[in-house]
């Protein structure tokens, strides 16, 4: 199957990747996993190595030439490349590690096509750079059409928190226009963008700085996007622009600005 990858879209080889990835994940879920201490409270487990290993098998069998970013391993290849792929293996390792099944692996082409699996539902959302689908096995490719219909948003609340004091995730949930419209949700993984993508969601807010090219947020930003949603920074500005900071990726318009309006302090 890997070595057929060779001649296949780039959609079918980030598709292949998250659904190797999540394989591992959701075999070694329950299992007692090594515990990779890395900084401040965040932690590898051994399910996130060996799935980034079953993801980097997969990309270096179709696409030898291309860069690698990965959450684990590092940068491999030039950092400028033409042609770089973002992986996340694991998204929500916190999660995983306490037996919540709310994670998460992102498997991305910088600019290009990617792929978010659900290792538990058995899901995976892709996109080839201009429509998106969700694809389970048994069932045709659906779709993602977003509607803000749930009044569902997740809100990360995360650290590092760079846009204090002028922009505080908690204070978004306290804001009188949030809590009038919608409802939070709190995941802790960004599968929550997939759902904003798929219409199980109304948006997802939240801080950081430029994310277009984080390994965690380029593949749920990229399903986003190619699904027609509304995707600005907390400020509004365009993501990848040299001062974007954050993330508000939104069903449509309406929900966009209201949800601007919010991360603005009152």
């Amino acid at each position: 199957m890997i070595t057929s990858l060779a001649s296949s879209h780039d959609a079918d080889v980030a598709t292949a990747g998250a659904r190797a990835g999540a394989d591992v994940v959701r075999t070694l879920y329950g299992r007692h996993l090594a515990r990779v201490d890395k900084r401040a409270g965040d932690f590898a487990t051994t399910a996130d190595i060996e799935s980034e290993k079953a993801i980097l098998d997969v990309i270096r069998a179709a696409r030898p030439d291309d860069a690698v970013l990965g959450e684990e391993g590092g940068q491999q290849g030039a950092a400028d490349a033409a042609r770089q792929w973002l992986v996340d293996p694991l998204c929500g390792t916190l999660n995983y590690a306490v037996g919540t099944m709310l994670v998460a692996v992102n498997v991305a082409l910088r600019d290009g096509p990617a792929a978010v699996a659900d290792p538990f539902s058995g899901e995976v959302f892709f996109t080839d750079g201009e429509s998106a689908w969700v694809r389970q096995d048994g069932a045709d490719d659906a779709l993602l059409t977003p509607t803000s219909a749930t009044r569902l948003v997740d809100v990360n609340l995360d650290p590092p928190f760079p846009s204090a004091p002028g922009f505080r995730a908690v204070d978004l949930l306290a804001h009188p226009d949030f809590t009038e419209r919608f409802r939070p949700r709190v995941v802790s993984t960004t599968l929550a963008l997939a759902w904003v993508a798929a219409g199980r969601r109304a948006g997802y807010v939240t801080d950081g700085g430029d994310l277009s090219g984080s390994v965690h947020f380029a593949a749920g930003i990229a399903l986003c996007r190619a699904a027609g949603c509304v995707v600005t920074g907390i400020d509004g500005a365009p993501i990848g622009g040299t001062t974007t900071r954050g993330l508000v990726a939104a069903a449509d318009e309406e929900t966009h600005g209201l949800l601007m309006s919010g991360t603005r302090r009152v």
